[in-house]
């Protein structure tokens, strides 16, 4: 039986056929797996993804870590370098440094996320209202968030801090109510691009009111951004309550702080440069980290815009 043969022609011919929406959706799969494989190749992300793993662990399990106390002061070792005992020194009242470290860790941790939660909250939902409702209330939170990004954010925090007074509560207060901006001119203009869309106005046209629309159909396109949005919220919120606690409007003392561990170490830093050194280690590299892991994240939610 003879074999018909297939030109190569014929190959160009039926590959042409192929409809435009198949096109679309190979383009899709290809654009959702381009940003895994990149950040997959990228071998300098992983010591960054070890420190943030390392620092959590580090935040929950710091009782067993170290058996000794961040609190306890031991005036006649003041001062002393690193030893076996003492694996980052002691402070000028003989307290551990690395204890601090750890226990200040967790302060500094809990104050980014609960920042970015709340901050993310309010900037959500102002965000989509704005975006979704257009008017009155578009022009309202608009003109809010440009007023308010008229201030240096750190001024005005340390401003509300002063009024409010120095504690935990008022930093992430500050914080947060300074904080959502961002995150409603990311959902604005994201919802602004998304009310465009096929299923958007197909769900407009049927009568569907504009916050169901904002809940059911851009909502969910929202995710993406505002993981990666958060990511990097975290990571200025540790900056800005270090910067609060180095002026001592962060949290009260003794409650250890990377922040006021720098603060203290001021007068000695030619004395005893490990207590400068070490808080300023942490800060660097967990904000580094952070930031870096904000950046894969945004290469596997949105290929498109990584090189």
């Amino acid at each position: 039986m003879a074999v018909s043969r297939i030109e190569p022609s014929e190959l160009a011919v039926a590959d042409r056929s192929c409809t435009a929406a198949q096109a679309v959706a190979r383009k899709d799969r290809f654009a959702r797996h381009a940003g895994y494989e990149r950040s997959r190749r990228r071998k300098g992300a992983s010591p960054f993804l070890i420190a943030v793993v390392t620092l959590l662990a580090l935040v929950v399990l710091a009782p067993s870590v170290t058996s000794l106390d961040p609190f306890t002061q031991h005036l006649d070792q003041d001062l002393r370098p690193p030893s076996r005992d003492h694996l980052f020194g002691q402070d000028k009242l003989g307290r551990d440094v690395f204890a601090r470290l750890i226990h200040g860790a967790r302060i500094s941790l809990s104050v980014g996320v609960s920042v970015v939660i709340i901050s993310g909250t309010i900037g959500f939902i102002l965000g989509t209202l704005a975006g979704a409702m257009g008017g009155l209330i578009d022009r309202a939170v608009m003109a809010t968030v440009d007023v308010l990004l008229a201030f240096p954010g750190l001024l005005l925090a340390i401003a509300l801090v002063a009024f409010l007074g120095p504690s935990l509560g008022n930093v992430v207060l500050s914080l947060s109510l300074l904080g959502w901006t961002g995150y409603a001119r990311l959902v604005r203009g994201e919802i602004l691009s998304l009310r465009e869309r096929e299923y958007v106005l197909a769900a407009r046209a049927l009568g569907a009111h504009p916050l169901r629309v904002a809940s059911y159909h851009l909502a969910p396109g929202l995710l993406n951004v505002l993981g990666v949005q958060a990511t990097f919220g975290v990571a200025g919120a540790i900056i800005a309550e270090g910067s609060l606690s180095f002026l001592g409007l962060g949290v009260p003392p003794p409650l250890p702080s990377w922040g006021a561990m720098l603060a203290d170490a001021r007068p000695y830093l030619l004395v005893a440069p490990h207590l400068t050194v070490f808080p300023a280690l942490a800060v660097m590299v967990t904000v580094l980290a952070v930031n870096h892991l904000g950046d894969r994240l945004r290469d596997r939610l949105d290929p498109a815009t990584s090189c």
